[in-house]
């Protein structure tokens, strides 16, 4: 099987990280200096938890993790990580989480991806709708100044999503880390300095 082969998934069974997508989010980390220790961050559509185990060795213990899903996952040992089942279109989940963090996020990061039908247009159509959902939430929990992480498929969707970001941030780029699968069409837009 193809994954088996794949050194990011072999790397991850080694290093003890749920997914591969660890490095793809450790590579952005390291290229864009996104994160510092005690940052409060929400991994917005979480499971399997990759990001989060990550996350919460980044942010440190004087920093805070909140996982959020519709999908279960299970919890993780590091103390400065929550896991919440809930949906990112539940309209009192801004304020449940400003509640639970005790101030706004400094980020909002979403490694999320649709199920995918096979279809590219489909994909890349229902990829942009989530990340849309994404970013709702996040304009309701980033603090002004605050980051915005989320995978998108390549398309004319996710160049529309890039410019509808411009207005809510100062910068916005396209990144693609290196632990990205080659025949992937994935790649994160980044949007800087919130502007609330």
């Amino acid at each position: 099987m193809y994954v088996r082969k794949d050194p990011w998934y072999q790397k991850a069974k080694r290093d003890g990280y749920r997914s591969r997508a660890a490095y793809k989010l450790e590579q952005i980390v390291a290229a864009e200096k996104l994160l510092k220790p005690g940052d409060f961050v929400v991994d917005a559509g979480a499971a399997p938890g990759g990001w989060s185990q990550l996350l919460a060795r980044l942010v440190g213990g004087k920093g805070r993790v909140l996982a959020v899903d519709l999908l279960r996952m299970e919890a993780l040992p590091e103390g400065n990580v929550t896991v919440w089942l809930r949906d990112l279109c539940d309209g009192s989940l801004p304020a449940d989480v400003e509640k639970e963090l005790g101030r706004k996020a400094d980020a909002v990061l979403s490694d999320a991806a649709p199920n995918t039908t096979g279809s590219a247009f489909t994909d890349q159509a229902r990829s942009a709708d989530l990340v849309r959902t994404v970013l709702a939430f996040a304009r309701g929990v980033l603090r002004p100044g605050g980051t915005f992480l989320a995978k998108i498929f390549a398309g004319p969707d996710a160049d529309d999503l890039f410019r509808e970001l411009q207005p809510h941030f100062g910068k916005v780029k396209r990144v693609r880390p290196e632990a990205t699968r080659k025949e992937s069409s994935e790649l994160y837009l980044l949007a800087r300095d919130f502007r609330g």
